[in-house]
């Protein structure tokens, strides 16, 4: 069984899916392709969907409302990746990025071992199903600029903003 709750944050409000062991998906509500994601979500793990909560989405909101009051720069809750092996890979790129720096699309394809593959890490970016979690929004064109968010500039502005605040 998978199940669903909202949580709200500062940048609005985030669904999230977990079963007793993983999170899933935490997505923003207004995000364009949620609904695509989350029965994305549903094929995959072969489980129906319903609402309620888990130790797993216990966990999430504490460590969220931490990371957003600026006590927690480092995620433990345990995520149920899925995606190609390229994705996978884009993504462990994103986890070793430094709290309150940034790195460039062209950087991160570098990590990866394809220097060339600058848009196909920046799709794969925009597939993330953890925002903030593995946090896409510390990449940004090579130009400094801010590039894309499939979870809106404003909020890549905030949370880029937030982290260099807080960085020690």
């Amino acid at each position: 069984m998978l199940y669903s709750t909202f949580i709200p944050t500062p940048l609005g409000t985030m669904v999230a899916i977990a079963d007793e062991q993983a999170l899933y998906l935490l997505e923003f509500t207004n995000h364009k392709k949620l609904e695509y994601k989350k029965a994305k979500v549903q094929k995959l793990s072969l489980a129906p969907l319903t609402s309620g909560t888990t130790a797993v989405l216990i966990l999430l909101e504490k460590e969220l409302a931490a990371y957003f009051a600026g006590t927690l720069k480092e995620f433990t809750i345990p995520l149920h990746i899925s995606g190609t092996d390229f994705q996978k890979q884009a993504w462990h790129a994103l986890t070793c990025i430094p709290y309150g720096h940034t790195t460039s699309y062209a950087q991160q394809a570098t990590i990866v071992g394809k220097p060339t593959a600058c848009r196909a890490v920046a799709n794969a970016n925009g597939s993330n199903n953890f925002p903030i979690i593995i946090p896409c929004h510390r990449v940004v064109a090579s130009t400094g600029s801010l590039g894309g968010y499939s979870s809106g500039i404003h909020r890549k502005q905030w949370l880029l903003k937030h982290e260099r605040s807080l960085q020690s």
